[in-house]
């Protein structure tokens, strides 16, 4: 089906406008700002960007900052805490000028989620366009980035070491969130064909600066979150956050109750050797809404397309109250720098997790069949049938990444290179006794307090799967010339998956699986800098994924070998004048060549990787200052062309059939969020989220079921009493607008309804 045309729902204005806007910005105040005048103060984080390593074009007062800079040795507070600009990333394998990297990375830096009070790392995901959800199993198990699956194939990171799907994530210690767009698995090893995401962590500086925040909401919505940084030595220093969140629904239905803790001790800042030891706790308690079912717009239409409920409100929940998600994340990490001189580094981590999820949803269906928008009521009847889920995993990982620069043959290398080691085991149990039957109930009785005793529930293990992988990589980035570099990388993995299933019941195995994996991933890359405001590139890169992604193989997928991708980017990033506005926009093609499926070999030992699909597209971010009291922040992704290339046979009624456009590949998705400040004590912020329409993964035909497409606004006002104590408010979704947020075959999961927040903000 195509998706060339929105539906009457549909924000294309309001994509448009962002493009608009966006090249507007691009072509215009990025290169025509006027500089500033030789007094003015250009900021640190600029200065560093705009800096090339060869001999420099910089104007003469970038150059003095960024000696400044260099000479010195403190550890200052991050950049990402004042401003929404990022100009450095470490998701490229050490620290890289985002100028520097021929791809496209957006991030999310700590002021911005600070702003738009952003609790967990999936909020923060909505802030970066191109990004969609799957409605999964409570965690963050599917998330979609250009219409391909992140999470499933273990790409989300912390602090560049893979982090499980199976715990839901917050940002109390989050610095900030990079997203990388296109292939990474030179740089991770598996990995999908729509790229990577990388949270990064707080982490101690030799500065003397705590803050606590304490919010208040509608739904009974409270949260107290603490960040505490404390220098203990000329080179050494603490940080430690804490997080509690307690609310009787999020705006979509479920309840909330978590908690978090995590630390951070640094020590030789800046020295050769230099140490850190971290720990992470984090627990959820919350309840879940396991979606709502599909509606018809009347039964006897054949032609028109299951679409979302749009007579109830957002917050309606029909779950019981005794449905729950528990989950839980331990971690502990040490990492090592060795500073080799010359700007060489040694990086070491080793890291140690222990992650488990505990979940009982309600599955909400129609009890009668023949129900549909036409005829539906208070009284239309809801059955709730059951989804449970009980796991446990352990994660042990080590990495090695040295960043140099050399030269060789008289050109510049900046060589990356190293070698990682992981270890997962994971099980999962099955409820043997005390699963009861639940109560139906109506449209008319949200949240009916509705309760049911397990008793002594009892449970077993189904299955267990465990893996070992390693991966070696090296990367060159070459001064081919004064302004031209070229970037070269190969990588090899090997990982091993050994998949057993038992009898709940009775813990007798009833299967045994093994697979071996041994694969090759590339990246190259051209970069053409005229200027130091200025990079413009052409990349392409490969990604696999393994059959063994979720965790679980069955006779066939343990026979097939992974699914190969590829990515091709043409994009630039620019700078202004002044180095606080900075822009990217990148054209992009990625491909899945060989799309796993349910079809057999001719002897019916393996899936056929028979499939192909594509998605063409463009993406841009803009993020700055405009003027001193103007600050942008915007993220918009257009993919007018997705197109299932080759279908397995038995598509007319498994999945996408050839020529569709796949699922969960919105033509239109972004945000856009300003700022200004009105009188130096007052700031005022307004944003826009939308999605154009969209359908499931995986349906014949592509238009079985469509979520309408959707835009949001967000407000926050803010007062500065003093430097020490901040007020501010957030009403997220003013318009309390109803749409589909994880959308999935069965059911979808409404967005959150209108959330009305207040903080106070107390530092010292």
């Amino acid at each position: 089906m195509s998706t060339s045309h929105l539906s009457s729902s549909s924000p294309m204005p309001l994509g448009a406008l962002a493009a608009g806007i966006g090249l507007s910005l691009l072509s215009t105040a990025l290169c025509a700002q006027e500089a500033p005048p030789p007094s003015a103060a250009l900021p640190a984080s600029a200065a560093a960007v705009n800096a090339p390593a060869e001999p420099s074009t910089t104007p003469a007062a970038t150059q003095s900052v960024r000696d400044v800079v260099v000479k010195s040795k403190a550890a200052p507070a991050p950049e990402g805490k004042h401003t929404y600009q990022a100009t450095t990333t470490n998701i490229g394998k050490g620290k890289q000028a985002l100028r520097d990297i021929p791809q496209s990375i957006t991030v999310v830096t700590e002021k911005l989620i600070t702003d738009r009070h952003l609790d967990t790392v999936k909020e923060v995901l909505h802030q970066t366009a191109g990004i969609t959800f799957q409605a999964a199993e409570g965690g963050e198990e599917d998330i979609r980035l250009r219409g391909f699956s992140l999470q499933t194939t273990g790409d989300i990171f912390l602090d560049g070491v893979r982090d499980p799907a199976i715990y839901d994530r917050d940002t109390f210690n989050l610095d900030h969130l990079e997203l990388l767009r296109g292939s990474a698995s030179m740089l991770f090893g598996r990995g999908s064909t729509g790229g990577a995401v990388n949270q990064v962590s707080k982490t101690p500086y030799l500065e003397q600066a705590s803050e606590v925040n304490l919010s208040a909401g509608n739904f009974n919505y409270l949260r107290a979150t603490g960040d505490f940084n404390i220098p203990t030595a000329e080179d050494a220093a603490l940080r430690i956050t804490a997080m509690k969140t307690k609310a009787d629904n999020n705006g979509a239905g479920s309840s909330i109750d978590k908690q978090g803790i995590a630390g951070a001790y640094r020590w030789h800042i800046g020295e050769k050797m230099e140490h850190q030891v971290s720990f992470y706790h984090l627990e959820n308690n919350n309840g879940i809404n396991y979606g709502l079912p599909w509606m018809k717009p009347h039964a006897s239409d054949t032609t028109s397309a299951n679409t979302v409920n749009s007579k109830l409100d957002p917050s309606n929940y029909y779950g019981m109250d005794s449905d729950y998600n528990h989950t839980q994340g331990d971690i502990l990490t040490y990492t090592n720098t060795l500073r080799l001189g010359g700007g060489a580094e040694l990086k070491s981590v080793l890291r140690h997790g222990e992650f488990e999820r505990d979940l009982r949803a309600s599955t909400i269906r129609l009890v009668d069949s023949s129900s549909d928008l036409s005829n539906f009521s208070d009284a239309t009847a809801y059955r709730r049938g059951s989804n449970t889920k009980i796991q446990r995993m352990s994660l042990t990982q080590g990495q090695i990444d040295y960043t140099a620069k050399h030269k060789i043959l008289g050109l510049t290398n900046a060589i990356a290179t190293g070698i990682d080691y992981s270890h997962e085991k994971r099980k999962v149990y099955g409820i043997t006794s005390g699963n009861p039957t639940k109560p139906t109930t109506t449209a008319g009785t949200p949240d009916d307090g509705a309760w049911i005793d397990e008793g002594a529930r009892t449970t077993g293990q189904s299955n267990g799967f465990t893996a070992t992988g390693m991966g070696a990589y090296l990367q060159d980035l070459v001064q081919v010339a004064p302004h031209w570099k070229v970037l070269g990388g190969l990588r090899y993995d090997m990982m091993k998956g050994d998949y057993k299933a038992y009898t709940a019941a009775t813990g007798v195995q009833t299967a045994h699986w093994e697979q071996n994996i041994y694969e090759w991933s590339k990246r190259f890359g051209v970069l053409f800098q005229p200027t130091a405001l200025q990079s413009y590139h052409l990349s392409y890169g490969t990604s696999f994924n393994t059959s063994g992604d979720a965790y679980s193989y069955n006779q066939l997928s343990a026979n097939t070998p992974p699914e190969s991708s590829e990515n091709i980017e043409l994009g630039s990033k620019l700078d202004s004048e002044d180095g606080r506005l900075s822009g990217r926009i990148a054209l992009f093609r990625a491909t899945k060549n060989n799309e796993r499926n349910t079809d057999t070999d001719t002897t019916a030992t393996a899936y056929l990787l028979s499939g192909k699909r594509h998605a063409t597209g463009l993406d841009m971010d803009i993020t700055g200052q405009i003027t001193d009291d103007w600050e942008i922040y915007a993220s918009y992704t257009w993919i007018p062309e997705a197109k299932v290339d080759k279908a397995a046979p038995t598509a007319s009624t498994v999945g996408n059939r050839e020529g569709d456009r796949p699922g969960m590949t919105p033509v239109h998705s972004g945000t856009v969020w300003n700022t200004y400040r009105f009188l130096p004590a007052f700031r005022a912020g307004l944003g826009v989220n939308f999605r154009s329409k969209e359908s499931p993964a995986d349906l014949p035909g592509g238009n079985v079921y469509t979520a309408p497409g959707y835009a949001t606004v967000d407000l926050m006002g803010e007062y500065t009493f003093s430097p020490k104590y901040i007020l501010k408010a957030n009403v997220t979704n003013v318009g309390n607008k109803l749409y589909g947020d994880q959308l999935y075959r069965g059911h979808y999961v409404p967005g959150a309804g209108r959330l009305v927040q207040f903080t106070l903000t107390a530092k010292f």
